[in-house]
């Protein structure tokens, strides 16, 4: 949903913390979308009697802004002031509180107002305790949790065209058609999008699009390195693979997550991805950390980038950068790239050298879209 820009836009949203012996770094960007759609929330040690807990959140709004927002700012409280939550039974409380959170929201003003327009967002989201990761995802957001460089759990994708959802879509009276609910919305399971929501005789998790999560639980372990919570910009064109080794390898250069996080998205960007981007990355104790040889390899890729860089504008007489990216591109002999991230993860590289040669040419980071 949402229209394009001509050229996106790549001002970032950063933010960090720490707490519990947890690092987290958040970035996002609004790209190639016409409006920025996606919140998140992000809080290491929750105080009081939960001053041992953390939780994060990331949400992918559509058809507007206001769910996803409304939802960043009380989907916390929504769970933990539920009984079940504050009686230890930690799912259940979960569960009420994302079902709670979507019948509140439907009885506000500002959402029923015009309900067929107030739209909805996909929601995923992380309870750490000192023992336990308690993961909760309801759309097409994603978490991902890294053990050894390599994911060792992900949550999935609520698509209209997985058997268990498109059964439900049908029980409720509607159809799947270009992989989308009734033709029109991309995810089957959401908070918001209550003209998807109305039949009566249906309850709150069987309607055409259901506000259930699905809950995961999963013990701490000593090799636990990171968890990533990101919404579909990112996911569409890194896998689970791609974003944990690129992470894993940005984690041996430097120990700065906003960095990463902020790599991460200039990285999709430049992979193709078209929608918002937004991306929470918090490690843990078992993270990897920066190494000399790790350190000094980067230098040297860097070096020999920006020197191949050099050559192809130099022997190709180059003035444009689209025709030296398609050039760089083109070669063999770059070894050493990130995995994962490729050379798109340094392009930064590339447009540095070519603006100190030509520092009155564009050099727009979007020009890979023509690639």
């Amino acid at each position: 949903m949402g229209g394009f820009l001509d050229k996106p836009k790549t001002a970032k949203h950063n933010d960090h913390g720490e707490g519990n012996k947890l690092l987290f770094g958040v970035s996002s960007m609004q790209g190639w979308r016409c409006e920025m759609e996606d919140a998140y929330y992000a809080r290491a040690r929750l105080g009081n009697s939960l001053d041992e807990w953390s939780f994060f959140a990331v949400f992918d709004g559509h058809a507007g802004c206001k769910v996803s927002e409304h939802c960043a700012n009380h989907l916390l409280d929504s769970i933990i002031s539920t009984d079940e939550f504050k009686n230890g039974d930690h799912v259940k409380g979960i569960r009420t509180g994302f079902l709670r959170i979507d019948e509140v929201m439907r009885e506000l003003p500002e959402f029923t107002q015009e309900a067929e327009k107030c739209g909805g967002t996909t929601a995923v989201c992380a309870f750490i305790s000192s023992t336990q990761v308690y993961i909760a995802n309801c759309g097409d957001s994603r978490a991902v949790l890294c053990r050894q460089g390599v994911p060792v759990f992900a949550t999935q994708d609520h698509k209209p065209i997985l058997p268990e959802e498109k059964e439900r879509i049908h029980n409720a009276g509607g159809s799947v058609m270009i992989k989308r609910v009734n033709g029109t919305l991309a995810v089957s399971r959401a908070l918001g999008d209550y003209d998807f929501k109305n039949v009566k005789e249906k309850g709150q998790c069987e309607q055409l699009v259901s506000p259930e999560p699905e809950i995961f639980c999963q013990s701490r372990q000593d090799t636990d390195e990171f968890l990533v919570l990101a919404c579909d910009g990112i996911w569409d064109v890194m896998s689970n693979e791609d974003v944990c080794s690129f992470i894993y390898s940005r984690l041996k250069v430097t120990t700065n997550l906003v960095n990463i996080a902020n790599q991460v998205v200039d990285t999709c960007l430049h992979k193709g991805s078209r929608d918002n981007m937004s991306i929470i990355i918090i490690a843990f104790p078992g993270a990897p950390k920066p190494t000399e040889e790790a350190i000094q390899a980067e230098r040297r890729l860097e070096k020999h980038i920006e020197k191949i860089t050099r050559e192809e504008i130099e022997s190709n007489n180059f003035t444009d950068y689209v025709d030296l990216l398609k050039s760089v591109q083109s070669r063999d002999d770059i070894e050493g790239l990130p995995p994962g991230g490729g050379l798109q993860s340094k392009y930064h590289v590339i447009e540095r050298t070519f603006k100190e040669l030509f520092p009155d040419r564009p050099c727009e980071l979007y020009a890979y879209d023509e690639l």
